[in-house]
């Protein structure tokens, strides 16, 4: 935690010196419109916009990967609990012979221990 703090800081300190070293006034021409102001903030902006686009290109599949996450989570925890019973039946099979309300009171999650 403590190095991304100080990575963090580092990187501020290179974003600050950029601006200071950068005040030059440029004008920028897209399609149209024309942008004029300092040469670190027309590129600090040019970078937001690629990082913008960048984002929201990736969302579409991020959700979609969040869905499939959760589907998958809800079918893994039917899968434990189904191998969770096979085991208990498994273990009171070994034990006594299981009949057949004493298989309905397992696959309910009821367990008659027999000692």
């Amino acid at each position: 935690m403590i190095i991304l703090f100080i990575l963090g800081l580092v990187l501020g300190g290179f974003a600050v010196v950029f601006t200071l070293q950068n005040t030059a006034i440029t004008t920028v021409s897209f399609f149209s419109y024309d942008f004029t102001g300092s040469l670190s903030l027309i590129l600090g902006l040019a970078v937001f916009v690629g990082i913008l686009i960048a984002f929201l290109l990736v969302l579409p599949e991020s959700i979609n990967n969040y869905f499939k996450y959760r589907k998958l989570k809800k079918i893994n925890q039917g899968l434990e609990e189904s191998l969770k019973k096979q085991k208990e039946l498994t273990t009171f099979a070994k034990e006594v012979p299981a009949t057949p309300q004493d298989i309905e009171k397992i696959e309910k999650g009821v367990i008659d221990e027999r000692v």
